[in-house]
């Protein structure tokens, strides 16, 4: 089956051919886990975990890498700027490690809410240190490093197509990517692969290496361990459009200068998601993240149905406003949806009905997944008054195992002051009864809740609940 996607490197968008038949090795960039994702950089996981579950849907098997950024990682694109784990633990005083795992984790909550499926293999920087040394030697046996000042620095003239995927100049390369003047370059595109002579004294998260005892540069990772886990060929390579000019541009150019041939056949890119003031980006100290949205009455699926309506390689504009209609819209869709499924009553199935709305499904999301036409088929389904309500049903859940947007799931149900008052008092109960040891009085307070439909969980946050 024919899947079209668009490919940054060629600027056309392209048939999909895999290195291997039936299967596809996709590399997507992950997050740097020194504060929480905002919902700009969620908005790219999405479209990540749309077109997965599409090429899923069509048959393929998926094997699906993504970097955690758990080193210290430098606030720029280039070699500059603050170290951000260092700065993580500085602002909240704690351990660069602890700051690591902490946002991980919280990371790896937002994805779970937003229906993002797992990564086949999630891998942590810290974890894959030797890949990247190892992966250095190579570059450096092959004559594309030099040494200066203590620090290993790859150099852009071995490598005569580094300008490729962003199509650009190097005098605009250079402009756009806003690189701080490093004496130490011999080019100023240049960048480092290993850090021994950090400018920040005190730097915490170091390693031995053949060059001395330092960290590696932020490009390298994705390199070394999307090949350890995909092999030295790739098929789809994912990430937000600013990875094209510097961080995606640097992974081929060591990529491809290590291994001496083509490394990734597709380059998939998502576009920003813009506020009131542009580009949304954590360097105001203030941003969006899923929590505040739920905080402002909205939930993590009304943010998922929100972007999906938007192509992916087009800006997206957001304010409440716009959230608020979307959110409008998805509630009715999915009372529409209920109606049906509390109508049903176990009719028969037509294949040929089925089949109708399946390839009219396929014919859009293997469009570049166009799935803002995927949910128009969707509302065809509902509007079919030639089908029964067994064949609508079927058609949903089918279309949902690509949008995840829980479709037949009952809306969950709202607590209101007062129970949300009876709750708290009786979570706080068991939290007294749990510091004096009285665990029977906390496992009572538990099956109390529990028999009402409240179901607890325990967190580093606090006691969360929720209606069961």
């Amino acid at each position: 089956m024919d899947f079209y996607i668009y490919n940054t490197l060629t600027r056309e968008k392209e048939k999909f051919i895999p290195v291997e038949e039936g299967k596809v090795r996709l590399y997507t960039c992950g997050p740097t886990v020194y504060n929480f994702a905002h919902i700009g950089n969620l908005r790219t996981y999405i479209f990540e975990d749309v077109l997965k579950k599409s090429l899923e849907y069509i048959g393929y098997k998926v094997k699906h890498v993504m970097n955690i950024t758990d080193v210290g990682h430098l606030e720029s694109n280039g070699d500059s700027g603050e170290d951000k784990m260092a700065k993580g633990a500085e602002r909240e005083h704690k351990t660069v490690w602890e700051i690591a795992r902490f946002y991980e984790e919280a990371f790896l909550n937002d994805c779970k809410r937003l229906n993002i499926e797992s990564p086949t293999v999630k891998c942590r920087a810290t974890e894959h240190i030797q890949d990247m040394i190892n992966f250095i030697k190579i570059l450096e046996e092959k004559g594309y490093t030099y040494i200066s000042n203590g620090n290993v620095y790859f150099s852009i003239e071995k490598f005569p197509d580094y300008n490729k995927l962003a199509n650009l100049s190097m005098e605009d390369l250079k402009a756009g990517s806003r690189i701080e003047i490093d004496n130490n370059k011999q080019n100023p595109m240049d960048f480092v692969l290993w850090f021994t002579n950090s400018k920040f004294s005190n730097q915490i998260m170091q390693w031995e290496s053949p060059w001395g005892k330092g960290f590696p540069g932020w490009h390298i990772e994705c390199s070394a361990m999307s090949m350890k886990y995909l092999g030295d060929k790739i098929d789809i390579h994912c990430g937000g459009i600013d990875h094209i000019p510097v961080h995606h541009t640097n992974e081929i150019a060591q990529s491809e200068a290590a291994i001496g041939h083509k490394w990734v056949d597709y380059w998939v890119h998502g576009e920003f998601l813009l506020d009131n003031d542009g580009k949304m980006s954590k360097s105001s100290g203030e941003f969006l993240t899923v929590d505040r949205l739920i905080e402002n009455g909205f939930s993590a699926l009304d943010y998922r149905y929100f972007c999906i309506q938007s192509k992916y390689r087009k800006q997206l504009v957001f304010n409440f406003d716009n959230l608020r209609e979307a959110q409008n819209s998805f509630k009715k869709l999915k009372s529409k949806i209920l109606n049906i499924a509390s109508a049903d009553k176990k009719e028969n199935i037509n294949d040929e009905n089925i089949k109708k709305y399946k390839d009219a499904f396929i014919a859009e999301i293997t469009n570049d997944i166009n799935i803002a036409n995927a949910i128009t088929v969707l509302n065809d389904v509902i509007k079919d008054d030639f089908l029964n309500n067994s064949e609508k049903i079927v058609l949903i859940n089918d279309f949902d195992k690509v949008l995840s947007l829980d479709l037949t799931k009952p809306v969950e149900k709202k607590a209101d002051g007062e129970e949300v008052k009876w709750i708290e008092e009786l979570i706080e109960a068991r939290n007294a009864a749990r510091k004096s040891k009285d665990w029977a009085k906390a496992d009572e307070i538990r099956k109390e809740l529990l028999e009402k439909g409240i179901e607890i969980k325990d967190t580093r946050e606090g006691t969360q609940w929720k209606h069961v």
